[in-house]
């Protein structure tokens, strides 16, 4: 029986309507462009490659597919040094080693066959990539390769067969391919330049911050309990800032941290002392906090009420 607290497989959108509305019921607030890009890699198979900066919904996007089409989730978190043991397959070696003592000690066997026997699926650990391509019974997983900058060049390379053939090749073993391809969403905070060999393989899209209208939507799903005119205040304010020349702009992430952290302390309007107090919560760098307090923040604000006036 299944479990009802699971999400049931869905069908792939057969629009781009379709795939906002998918969007939607996974509470992401899109764009249509976003919607077209990832109607079409669903479509016609090809990996999404999304690229902005930090915070800004990159990685919510493979999580909200994943649970909307009630599919596996497979996160290959990337990071420097990051090697084929980790993001692809490494040997069960004492298990192999087990075997080779049981071997000699039984002596049932010669060295070929065994060589060739402990070089088995049995004793192959599968990590992400090689995950992926394993058949499951709720339909291709959602293979979200998360933070593709902070890897090095040699891995890039590595991943051109995974992403363009959607197999892996395993000397012991030969050629795994996937049955039906994952779908796959890399994502990059664009700190280096990706190579052009490997975002030719995948549909791109950048995805930008989100203008004023959509930011407030985004509260208004993701936090509830913010009140309106708050809400359009903390908006106003994170949208001034990203106009500064701060060492590190605040993202979506920041700016529902900073709504739902004013809501807790019941603040209803902004002023420059709750703004100076709380603003650990939108900013992370010392300098920039230090930058924006004070006379930069009562400034600011005092720009968004008066606009929010203006507009009615």
């Amino acid at each position: 029986m299944s479990d009802p607290t699971q999400p049931q497989p869905r069908a792939l959108p057969e629009s781009v309507d379709d795939t906002l509305a998918l969007l939607a019921a996974g509470d992401y607030v899109g764009e249509r462009s976003l919607a077209t890009s990832l109607f079409l890699a669903l479509k016609l198979k090809r990996p999404l490659f999304l690229e902005g900066e930090a915070g800004v919904g990159k990685t919510e996007i493979a999580k909200v597919l994943s649970h909307a089409l009630g599919r596996s989730l497979i996160r290959l978190q990337c990071y420097e040094g990051l090697d084929v043991a980790s993001a692809v397959y490494e040997w069960n070696y004492p298990r192999q080693m087990l075997e080779i003592r049981l071997t000699e000690a039984v002596g049932d066997r010669d060295r070929d066959s065994l060589a060739e026997d402990i070089f088995g699926e049995q004793f192959l650990i599968r990590r992400p990539l090689l995950q992926s391509l394993t058949p499951d019974l709720a339909g291709p997983p959602v293979l979200l390769i998360d933070e593709l900058d902070r890897t090095d060049e040699p891995f890039e390379a590595y991943l051109l067969e995974v992403l363009s053939d959607f197999q892996i090749s395993i000397p012991e073993l030969g050629v795994i391919k996937a049955e039906h391809p994952p779908i796959v969403v890399v994502t990059s905070n664009r700190t280096r330049e990706i190579h052009d060999a490997l975002k030719r393989r995948c549909f791109y899209h950048w995805v930008d911050y989100p203008d004023a209208e959509r930011e407030r939507r985004i509260i208004e799903v993701k936090a509830p309990g913010t009140p309106a005119a708050l809400s359009a205040q903390v908006v106003g304010f994170v949208q001034k800032l990203r106009q500064e020349d701060l060492f590190k702009l605040p993202g979506v992430a920041e700016t529902l941290d900073w709504a739902q952290a004013l809501t807790e302390l019941d603040v209803l309007e902004l002023d420059p002392a709750t703004i100076n107090d709380t603003l650990g919560t939108l900013l992370k760098y010392q300098d920039d906090i230090e930058r924006v307090r004070g006379e930069e923040a009562a400034r600011l604000i005092g720009e968004v009420k008066a606009e929010l006036a203006a507009a009615g």
